[in-house]
């Protein structure tokens, strides 16, 4: 039988980080979800943790840990606010792994130690306006001139892409034709900033105002040649990989505010009266936080399955699509069911359960719809 409880050194980390953001991240969470601004002295803080060098060896400047520990981090940091764990999440599965999972040696010594610092972020550019969840319809170009490629294009929805601290993006483009007549894409590191190279202003979103989002474009930018990352050709099969690592992270993310919505309902059950009674008093209401806890717990132990496998090696596609189909429906229908617990509170911003809401939906949408999460099983399972 599968162990999931977590070892000595595991619930130390957790509670490490945990405790980390209950006392600083959560404080500052209701201002910087107000005035919309990118949390810089808080990702320092967790720069000084190692948090963004966790699933990096010591030799490329990170903490010698593995993706269940950035799991474990992810989970505790949406608890308070999930714009602080999808920057975490974005620069490092989408900044970071790219890098070390497909660049040269010498790919990885200029940019591991840095991007493992939490100094500089990094980006990934997938995503294309009119495209969508048809990332193999990229328009997006790289004409090799010399010793230079050159990009033309726009990407859309990137996260940690325009922030001052952004340092590398990393796009995917149309780098040829093949044989059999479709695109060959590729993945290319632009070094930020570049001329060239322009993010917009940041998106105006429904929820994660603290994250960082922008639409790139690329108006004649060069790179050298020696920017190709992995080899020609591979840029969307090995992103396709990469979205499964992600998946779990953002599954991890997803029970973290899950959790902070049965927290929440818990304490304000106990503190609400009505009638003569705390509300949590009555069944209506105890049922509803009941099935929230099992939730979460079903959904803690299908990321933590996917996540264990994907440490030790283990084929894990199809339970990452898994843990994300559910962990990402179970986040919703935990902040639907705490704004109703709150009642006319859970619709005002000042209680933490109306940003979780908000936060909630693009968890069904980031990294892989719901739709794409079901058609992967469907497919494992040789269905159509």
């Amino acid at each position: 039988m599968p162990d999931y409880a977590l070892d000595d050194e595991q619930e130390a980390f957790r509670r490490t980080v945990e405790q980390f953001a209950r006392e600083v991240v959560a404080p500052k969470a209701a201002a910087y979800d107000e005035s919309e601004e990118f949390p810089y002295d808080v990702v320092a803080q967790m720069a000084q943790m190692g948090l963004f060098g966790l699933p990096l060896p010591e030799e490329y400047g990170g903490m010698g840990g593995d993706y269940f520990a950035l799991c474990l981090a992810l989970e505790e940091l949406a608890r308070a606010d999930s714009s602080v764990a999808i920057t975490l999440e974005a620069g490092v599965s989408l900044g970071i792994m790219p890098v070390y999972r497909f660049g040269t040696e010498a790919q990885k010594r200029e940019w591991l130690p840095m991007l493992a610092s939490g100094n500089a972020l990094g980006a990934f550019g997938l995503t294309e306006p009119g495209g969508g969840s048809d990332a193999g319809a990229t328009r997006t170009t790289a004409r090799l001139d010399g010793d230079e490629w050159v990009l033309n294009g726009s990407k859309c929805f990137i996260t940690n892409a325009g922030t001052d601290i952004t340092r590398l993006v990393t796009a995917t483009a149309v780098t040829g034709t093949r044989e059999n007549g479709k695109k060959e894409i590729s993945s290319i590191l632009i070094p930020v900033p570049r001329q060239g190279f322009s993010a917009s202003k940041k998106y105006s979103k429904v929820g994660w105002h603290a994250s960082d989002t922008r639409e790139l474009s690329f108006d004649d930018c060069r790179v050298p040649a020696a920017n190709m990352l992995g080899a020609r050709g591979r840029g969307f099969a090995n992103f396709l990989s990469i979205l499964d690592e992600g998946r779990v992270a953002i599954s991890a993310l997803s029970v973290g505010l899950a959790q902070a919505c049965v927290d929440e309902s818990v304490r304000y059950a106990s503190d609400r009266s009505a009638f003569g009674h705390n509300i949590g008093h009555y069944q209506g209401i105890q049922f509803q936080i009941a099935d929230m806890a099992t939730r979460t717990h079903l959904a803690r132990l299908a990321y933590y399955d996917a996540a264990a496998r994907l440490v030790a090696g283990k084929p894990f596609a199809t339970q990452a699509a898994m843990t994300k189909l559910y962990s990402s429906q179970i986040a919703v229908d935990n902040a639907r069911t705490a704004t109703q617990i709150f009642g006319g509170y859970g619709f005002m911003n000042e209680y933490p359960v109306a940003r979780h809401w908000r936060d909630s939906k693009i968890l069904e949408i980031g990294e892989g719809t719901s739709e794409v999460q079901r058609m992967l099983i469907a497919r494992e399972l040789g269905v159509g």
